[in-house]
């Protein structure tokens, strides 16, 4: 006996039921015609992963359970057919101050037209990005459902994470568990599932398919790498990342147990998986957003040299223009290396002089500095006046503007507000600066998307960073080196530890103190930053939610 098993690992667009349920249909013809008779479909594929306060509106949770019908309706003529989607379901209970959830975070096994079962996800995470308690309650039932003569146990995301409901589920009469799942990326989060996955089949003694979202919403990146891990607890079959894929595994009983192969794609290093993490959510956020374009602000330097590449392998290059502002204190080999850098990948390259501007801005302020000295003043007009002229050119052609500031800027403030944090989208936001340099050589090393060998001129990566914004100006006039400040901030920020256990590791207390009294003064500048990408498991954004008015600094 064997049964094909059809793993959807696609890429749906939050709120657009219409859009998201048609994919789910054309996968499942698609899935059928190639023998497949169980396709499963990743966590909450009605509605898209997460849809937030959309979960809180009556209409949102109606259109879902319309959708979900349309899909049964539309495969009904599929003989044999089993689909397992994803999707809210539930209501609540109002008052003017308080609302009750008893929506679920639900999953439902489709045959025939029919609803043919169920099922409530009953661990709902609460961390990091998480927030399914402000949505969701608990499920409280097992779901084992027969497709092909096997008899399947359904599991959602976080179920998957501990013992009991895969042990429920095999009580109940599971011989094979399936896991639907969205569960966003952070750099070698998919293996860290791999290794808890096996970890369920050792303690369940019963195999595992596992069925992951692909793509990128609004902060968050889903990569794939959905997979199977066979009853002796070793990976059996592998999807690829960060691309759509119909993914097949075949199950088939023999006398002693149930194996379970599929087609097996290598380990992936972390920068590649990094550098795709990336790519795909700008193409994401620019795609499902509708921008025509991007622009950024080129200045020679590693990080907006790093954010072209990405945007340009995102996007392709026409859809990709860069913008040098030269200063008064922009070094000739700046504006040379912006020039090769977009001429290595055929963007548009324009430049625009900010001197008459910032002359005029020191003539009109002049009068109200007598007798004061230059100083970050002069220095953030000029970070302003780029941040005007670009998005001047983003109102004229629709373009949206990409910021180009990356972790170690973020953590610190080293950064201007309405200047280089002026934009709509921060490709690099979590990305520490020494990754940033680290990934430059990764990208000069590879081609994934064959828009360019070796893109990032070697000088922007060998020279020492500065903002060009005095006479002489480097980064490490001001901060630590980045590989003592990316350090700290990993510790502080990431992990939760104290000064005192940081200086203990063996890091200068003024460094530490210094480090972490910027991330504390600077909250307020990172409420006003533009939303960015989230690659490590813990960012500036949905898992960092701290006081901007606070004395404490641990």
């Amino acid at each position: 006996m064997t049964l094909k098993i059809c793993i959807a690992q696609l890429n749906f667009v939050v709120g657009d039921l219409a859009g998201n349920a048609q994919k789910i249909i054309d996968a499942s013809r698609t899935a059928y015609a190639e023998g497949a008779r169980l396709v499963l479909t990743p966590e909450l594929s009605i509605c898209g992963y997460a849809a937030e306060d959309l979960f809180l509106r009556p209409a949102f949770i109606a259109a879902c359970h319309d959708a979900v019908k349309r899909v049964a309706d539309e495969l009904a003529a599929l003989k044999d057919l089993t689909v397992v989607v994803g999707h809210p379901t539930g209501g609540d209970r109002r008052t003017r101050s308080v609302a009750v959830q008893d929506r679920l975070n639900a999953a439902s096994v489709l045959r025939g037209g029919d609803v043919v079962a169920t099922y409530a996800k009953r661990e709902l995470p609460n961390y990091q990005v998480f927030d399914e308690r402000r949505y969701f309650t608990p499920g409280q039932g097992v779901c084992v459902f027969e497709a092909g003569g096997f008899r399947i146990g359904l599991l959602i995301c976080e179920d998957a994470w501990f013992e009991s409901p895969a042990r429920l589920a095999k009580e109940a009469g599971a011989e094979l568990l399936a896991v639907i799942n969205a569960s966003p990326f952070h750099v070698g989060k998919g293996y860290e599932r791999e290794a808890t996955m096996r970890e369920r089949v050792r303690e369940s003694g019963l195999p595992l398919v596992y069925a992951h979202l692909v793509g990128g919403q609004d902060e968050v990146v889903f990569e794939g790498h959905s997979f199977v891990v066979g009853v002796d607890a070793e990976i059996a079959g592998r999807a690829p990342s960060f691309e759509e894929k119909l993914f097949y595994a075949s199950v088939k009983r023999s006398v002693d147990a149930i194996d379970v192969v599929a087609d097996m794609v290598p380990e992936r290093v972390l920068d590649a998986d990094l550098w795709d993490a990336l790519v795909l959510g700008v193409r994401d956020y620019i795609g499902k957003n509708g921008f025509p374009g991007v622009l950024l602000g080129l200045s020679g330097g590693i990080d907006s040299a790093l954010v072209l590449a990405v945007a340009v392998d995102a996007l392709g290059r026409d859809r990709v223009r860069a913008v040098m502002m030269p200063s008064p204190y922009t070094a000739d080999i700046s504006w040379i290396d912006a020039r090769d850098m977009a001429a290595r990948l055929g963007v548009r390259y324009d430049e625009i002089s900010i001197l008459p501007e910032f002359e005029a801005f020191k003539v009109s302020l002049a009068p109200q500095f007598v007798g004061l000295a230059e100083d970050t003043t002069e220095e953030n007009i000029q970070a302003r006046i780029r941040g005007t002229l670009l998005m001047a050119l983003s109102n004229k052609t629709g373009a949206l503007v990409l910021t180009t500031g990356n972790k170690s800027e973020m953590a610190t403030g080293y950064c201007t507000l309405y200047g280089d944090m002026a934009g709509g989208f921060a490709v690099i936001k979590d990305v520490a600066k020494t990754a940033v340099f680290r990934l430059a050589r990764w990208r000069n090393a590879n081609d994934p998307y064959g828009t360019g060998a070796s893109p990032i001129p070697e000088r922007i990566i060998t020279r020492p960073p500065s903002a060009e914004l005095r006479p002489d100006q480097k980064d490490q006039d001001s901060l630590p080196p980045y590989e003592v400040l990316d350090a700290i901030v990993e510790h502080y920020m990431e992990n939760d530890e104290g000064i005192e256990e940081i200086v203990a590791r063996g890091f200068a207390r003024a460094d530490v103190e210094k480090v972490t009294r910027l991330i504390k003064l600077n909250e307020y500048k990172r409420r006003q930053s533009p939303v960015g990408i989230r690659v490590t498991h813990r960012s500036f954004g949905k898992d960092w939610r701290y006081p901007i008015t606070s004395k404490f600094r641990a």
